[in-house]
């Protein structure tokens, strides 16, 4: 299929630091695909292994980007759209395979629509085609107090996909694992927060494009394939800091107002029992990180009063007309004290 005349370019970012093993499967896809007018850019983020020397040996048709520091997820894929060419980017983690066929729904959708922002493909696990993807599913959903999940994916539950899903609708926000989006949106909005490092830029994002007035969609017919934690681990607590501190920060920024703040109450009495789960459970370093994550909150008013104000000039919508794009339950209580385990099967009324 020639594709380079029907649709327009897509320049495909992935942010990498070391494991050339697992950027070279996921490379080797991306060049199965069947979409021909792309560009992949690759943002090294100072690998400390022979990355570098084996993509300019093995891939000298890809854009090599060289930062001198790690820039994190956030920054890697900044300076890599910075770069790009193309009229949409994919955001594209190192650690994805892809059906051969994966683009071409994406930029259906994107094409379709103007007011789309992004759109996410099915994210299924590497390891077992049969399970939906930890990060990302078939597209993400966040409760009130900024507590993210997926259809298919709540914590620790993950559903086996039979077809569940398979519907391409509005989410409130796709997988930084893989989805496209304009680079113009990408650009205006700032892209990424590089104050995130890493985990939580995904949802920032999109939020701002929801504020902004844009929607934000899944379609399944486009599907890839993840090695959920191959870049970093479930047990990492820094994992863990990054997760708190990144959602209770745009807890207090992206809410207008004062709504945020008054939120954080219940949200930090959540927090407080997730603490004591992670020091009776002998996970001390899980337990630190919590500590960690709000001492960096009280000493960084700096960046939540930038955030904010970011985040003012760009909203066009009020949160009362963003109200019906969230889940107004504790998705937290719904889970653990009421043990609903897929509260995405009837997502239509599940704001009821």
């Amino acid at each position: 299929m020639n594709t380079k005349n029907k649709y327009p370019l897509v320049s495909v970012i992935i942010p990498h630091y070391n494991g050339m093993d697992i950027l070279s499967e996921c490379l080797d896809s991306i060049s199965k695909s069947t979409y021909s007018n792309i560009e992949i850019i690759v943002v090294d983020n100072n690998s400390a292994d022979d990355s570098v020397q084996q993509l300019k040996e093995k891939y000298p048709s890809i854009k090599l980007l060289e930062s001198a520091e790690n820039l994190g997820f956030a920054g890697g894929c900044n300076l890599g759209v910075s770069h790009s060419s193309g009229k949409y980017c994919v955001i594209l983690n190192n650690d994805t395979i892809h059906q051969p066929n994966w683009i071409e729904p994406l930029v259906e959708m994107m094409e379709s629509d103007d007011n789309i922002s992004s759109v996410q493909p099915k994210i299924l696990n590497y390891y077992n085609h049969d399970k939906f993807d930890y990060a990302g599913g078939s597209g993400g959903f966040m409760d009130y107090l900024v507590f993210p999940f997926a259809r298919g994916r709540i914590f620790d539950t993950v559903e086996t996909d039979n077809g569940q899903y398979d519907d391409a609708r509005e989410i409130f926000w796709a997988s930084g694992t893989a989805f496209i989006t304009r680079t113009e949106i990408f650009q205006n909005i700032g892209g990424f927060d590089e104050d995130l490092f890493a985990h939580f830029e995904e949802i920032d994002y999109h939020w701002k494009c929801h504020l902004m007035g844009y929607n934000v969609w899944v379609q399944p017919k486009s599907v890839i394939y993840h090695k959920c934690g191959a870049t970093l681990s479930d047990t990492s607590s820094f994992k863990t800091y990054l997760n708190h501190r990144n959602s209770i920060l745009l807890l207090l920024t992206n809410y207008s107002g004062w709504r945020g703040f008054w939120l954080s109450i219940p949200r930090m009495a959540l927090e407080g029992i997730s603490f004591l789960k992670e020091l009776f459970t002998g996970r001390f370093s899980h337990a630190f990180a919590h500590v960690r994550a709000k001492s960096w909150l009280v000493f960084h008013p700096q960046i939540i009063l930038k955030r904010r104000k970011l985040v003012n000039s760009l909203r066009k919508l009020t949160d009362e007309e963003l109200k019906k794009k969230l889940y107004q339950k504790s998705v937290v209580l719904d889970y653990f004290l009421r043990k609903r385990k897929s509260l995405c099967q009837n997502f239509h009324k599940y704001s009821d």
